[in-house]
């Protein structure tokens, strides 16, 4: 495909076309264990621009691939050809009809935002995959996707009621139910839409064909059946069979991942909400054959969801930030967990119900304990089931739970004796397996664990993914129950169906897609399951030097191949959570986490450079990483693009140079220091609009930014003044001034002083600068320089076990944890990253000592609301400071779901993205902010949160431990 052409094609289009390495790679793959380069990736913007594409991949051969949110496991979303990316346009709501209780959506409308969108209403759209807060519609109607409620709900074919779609020749046909009289209607049109009709009527007409899907299809009972085109759900309506439904098209369409037409409206059969009381019971098991031996008989009991975790699931779970704290129901080592729900509109009924089930629970004897969770508890749990895919990612080294016999589903009759010859099949592997599973709806999710790097485990992919597909064939299985056929499992269709059905599925695709242009290589004709895998095999591993230590991931590659592309960094500002605050604002790929660790393992893979960070497309993909760390705690793999972005920016800047305005951001301490000496002169500069305007034009600043003032105080000196005064020390405590307290926010560690002294403790004062501007800027050396200085200088206090507490998050967390990996003495650092604490885990955990109580306080009244820092919510919690800051009496205090602030130190202040600084903070903190009354107090502990609060809304915010001080009762 010449250039000249895709250059024609994109002038044609009213979206974008992109042809550039970056966003190529970027779209190379998907969540599955495939990459394939594309020619290009569009964002159509509207109906008429796929029109476009239609007409260009036929007059030119080439593929296109659909792709929403791109977390298919099974590489549906890759190809050669062009990426149709509908996610970024396509993503209206465009109607709601209470009266039938249906909705038309685009394919781009992301399930749990349109579940938000309906919820006034009193209707959902039930099926709830694991992806659900940033998958969208489109997607599960490609995949016929389910999730965890599809035992109560149905999968999305139940609920597809209607789709309109682009053929493959470029035409318009909206499919729906119709009676026979419809459909001979529709058959005896003399165009493309009609020759689906009669040519589909010719070939479900006949017996032989009919009696044939009866015959190799899976078991009707298994409701999760994606194998193939669903040609047997085309046989269950009053035209082909005695079924009461009408004739639709849509049954064939939903499972077709794209390859028979474009779809660009969705319109959807909703329910009531389901009942809004709810229990849980988290039933243990020492053998996984015990948990099996419970399921049949707990789904007598109408559970909304049946859900397993095996011990593998469970164990990753300890190192995760995030799921950490919602491990809270595991009691002892389970081999495997159930987690079984029930609802209910009354506590009576919910408790008969909860009774009844804890019987049949107690009858069986198979489990050893049975916790029953209520209320937000539940809601934790399914959390920590709802990562479990991308947990897997845990996993150090190249050794991954692979997906390709995940997808299994079985009749519950069946289910035990499967899992036992499925458990028989690994061992003779020398496998672990992984389970995870919808247990309820029969379904597991059974991931072999290898290297596909090697060629020998490359090959057992292909081995044991053939004779699990022979195992499920003995059942009458879906070999495909929900995440779809793709790449890894198309080959095994035929086995799957029979021979002479598969062929008839390529009459189908024929039909549909004459050319073959609708994502090729899935379904019918398919790619090669073990080739185009995401690694290269038997490939010697590039030496890559880092300043930073990455040894807990084996090297910063592995840290960045972490990301198993599930996509959690996709979800929106609508979702709960930080992760991706650049994304949030621009909804491109590039500015997520995933789309930023796929570019770094790009190029650092396939790089020829000596130097294999010096790549364009990587600083343009970290352009926009504002180092919140959110993806730190709320990325399930943990990858911590806020690091990966330090490392390679000094590795960049060291082949290409430090700019000025870095030098200035990094090295500002020592600008700071000095102007302290002549703080009036500074601050006159500063506050003088021409000066300040002319000064950040020089530096490349932001005009609109104000510029903080800087400050000369003696700390120690203010500390002796107050210990003058008579006070009762009962704990000494070092409090950490950091290079923005010392010189910015004075008045803050002027508080901090008065509130801890007069509060009883005996406190130290430890000067220091973090090293924080240097890592945000990727001076790594100087930050080394100060880690190891800063450790050597600590190492008496951490070994008198001196509680070592800070005001600013972004400084004293460094101790905790860039520290880490970047001082020489790692076993030191180690205990001062356990000695460093946030003022307010110090506090809060003295109030729960009972070393501060409610008495020293105000009873005055005062409405508080909280931002929370990114680095806080990443390597803290936010907990600690609604804790403390609802001590006096009357306080009455909430927390903003605010996600990032938006200025990030000196990222907020750059010219080039201060419009992305400040389109973030208006997603949710400015809009809160102002809607508060006067009265109401708004804390931060960050000084970048607070001056962008100022700048952002006009209200000046004020540091917790601020608050408390003017609370306190002398």
């Amino acid at each position: 495909m010449n250039k000249s052409s895709l250059k024609l094609l994109s002038s044609c289009l009213q979206g974008s076309l992109h042809t550039d390495k970056l966003t190529r790679s970027l779209y190379a793959t998907d969540a599955s264990v495939y990459r394939k380069l594309p020619l290009a990736v569009a964002y159509p913007k509207n109906e008429q621009d796929i029109k476009v594409l239609v007409q260009f991949a036929n007059k030119n051969n080439i593929g296109l691939v659909p792709r929403t949110a791109g977390t298919s496991l099974a590489g549906q979303c890759v190809g050669e050809g062009i990426i149709v990316d509908t996610s970024k346009h396509f993503t209206k709501i465009l109607k709601v009809d209470t009266d039938r209780r249906q909705v038309t959506v685009q394919p781009g409308v992301i399930r749990d935002e349109l579940n938000q969108y309906l919820k006034p209403y009193g209707l959902f759209f039930g099926p709830n995959t694991s992806t659900s807060n940033r998958c969208m519609i489109g997607g599960m109607v490609g995949n016929n996707s389910s999730g965890t409620t599809s035992i109560k709900f149905g999968v999305t074919r139940d609920k597809v009621v209607a789709l309109k779609t682009i053929l493959s020749d470029g035409s318009t046909a909206v499919f729906g139910e119709m009676d026979e009289s419809g459909f001979e209607k529709k058959a005896a049109q003399k165009d493309f839409e009609g020759q689906l009709y009669a040519t589909v009527k010719s070939e479900l007409s006949d017996a032989t064909t009919q009696k044939e899907i009866a015959k190799e299809f899976p078991k009707p009972e298994i409701h999760r059946r994606n194998t193939g085109y669903a040609i047997d759900e085309l046989l269950m309506n009053n035209l082909f069979g005695d079924g009461e439904n009408g004739f639709n098209f849509c049954k064939l369409l939903c499972g077709s991942e794209g390859t028979l037409a474009f779809t660009t409206e969705i319109t959807l059969q909703l329910d009531d909400l389901p009942p809004p009381l709810s229990a849980m019971v988290a039933t243990h098991y020492n053998t996984l054959e015990a948990c099996l031996g419970d399921v049949a008989p707990v789904m007598k009991h109408g559970l909304f969801t049946c859900e397993m975790m095996d011990k593998v699931i469970l164990d990753c779970t300890k190192n995760n930030r995030q799921q950490l704290a919602n491990r809270f129901f595991v009691e002892g080592d389970p081999a495997a967990i159930l987690m079984l729900e029930l609802r209910a509109h009354t506590e009576e009924a919910l408790q008969e119900q909860l009774d009844a089930l804890l019987q049949t629970l107690e009858n069986s004897g198979l489990s050893y304990a049975s916790p029953v969770l209520c209320g937000d508890d539940i809601n934790k749990a399914l959390e920590l089931r709802k990562a479990g895919l991308g947990l897997l990612g845990n996993m150090v080294g190249d050794r991954k739970a692979v997906a390709c016999i995940e997808d299994t589903a079985v009749a519950l009759e069946d289910l035990k004796d499967f899992i036992m010859e499925f458990t028989e099949i690994m061992r003779n592997y020398g496998q672990e397996a992984v389970y995870y599973a919808h247990a309820g709806a029969g379904e597991l999710h059974l991931r072999p664990i290898l290297n596909l790097k090697k060629s020998s485990d490359v090959k057992l992919f292909r081995q044991i993914t053939a004779e699990v597909a022979q195992l499920t064939k003995k059942y009458r299985g879906s070999f495909s129950g929900e995440h779809g056929d793709g790449i890894v499992r198309a080959e095994f269709i035929p086995l799957m169906i029979g021979e002479k059905n598969y062929a008839l599925l390529r009459r189908i695709k024929s039909l549909f897609d004459p050319h073959g242009i609708l994502n090729p290589g899935k379904i019918v004709d398919p790619y090669p399951m073990d080739a185009s895998l995401r690694y290269e095999v038997d490939r010697k591993e590039p030496e890559i030097d880092t300043l930073m230590d990455f040894s807990d991931s084996q090297g910063i590659l592995r840290a960045a191949e972490k990301c198993n592309g599930s996509g959690d960094c996709r979800k929106t500002h609508h979702m709960v959570g930080a992760m991706c605050p650049s994304y949030h604002a621009t909804k491109n790929e590039k500015d997520t986490t995933r789309g930023r660790a796929n570019a770094l393992r790009e190029f650092l893979t396939h790089s020829e450079k000596n130097n294999r960070f010096d790549h364009e497309e990587l600083k343009e993909v970290f352009d926009l990483c504002l180092s919140c760390k959110a993806c730190a705690r709320e990325c399930p793999s943990n990858v911590d693009v806020a690091t990966l972005k330090a490392e390679f920016q000094y590795n960049y800047q060291e082949a290409n140079g430090y700019s000025l305005r870095s030098k200035l951001f990094a090295h500002n301490t020592k600008v700071n220091r000095l102007a302290s000496k002549v703080s009036g002169l500074a601050n006159l500069l500063y506050g003088s609009k021409i000066m300040s305007k002319w000064l950040a034009k020089s530096v490349g600043v932001a005009t609109e930014r104000s510029f903080p003032k800087i400050y000369s105080f003696d700390f120690d000196k203010h500390l002796q003044q107050l210990k003058k005064e008579k006070i009762t020390t009962n704990k000494k405590v070092v409090l950490y001034i950091d290079e923005f307290t010392r010189y910015l926010d004075v008045e803050v560690g002027k508080d901090a002083i008065e509130l801890l002294t007069r509060l009883g403790y005996e406190v130290e004062l430890l000067f220091a600068e973090s090293g924080r501007t240097y890592i945000s800027k990727g001076f790594l050396k100087q930050a080394k320089k100060l880690a190891d200085l800063n450790i050597s200088r600590t190492i008496s206090l951490v070994q008198a076990a001196t509680p070592i507490v800070g005001l600013e998050p972004s400084a004293v967390l460094t101790f905790r944890d860039e520290y880490k990996r970047l001082a020489q003495d790692s076993e030191n650092a180690g205990r001062l990253a356990n000695q460093s604490f946030l003022i307010e885990e110090f506090l809060a955990g003295e109030i729960i000592k009972g070393n501060i109580k409610t008495e020293q306080f105000t009873e005055t009244p005062r409405k508080i609301k909280i931002h929370g820092h990114c680095h806080q919510k990443a390597l803290s919690n936010q907990k600690v400071t609604f804790d403390i800051l609802n001590l006096p009496k009357n306080y009455e205090v909430s927390i903003i779901s605010s996600g990032c602030c938006g200025m990030a130190g000196s990222f907020g202040y750059e010219k080039e993205h201060y419009a992305t600084s400040m389109a973030i903070g208006e997603l949710k903190l400015f809009p809160s902010v102002r809607k508060s009354d006067s009265d109401t107090i708004i804390a931060a502990n960050g000084t970048s949160c607070r001056h962008q609060i100022l700048d952002g809304t006009g209200r000046k915010a004020l540091h917790p431990v601020t608050i408390l001080r003017q609370a306190m009762v002398f």
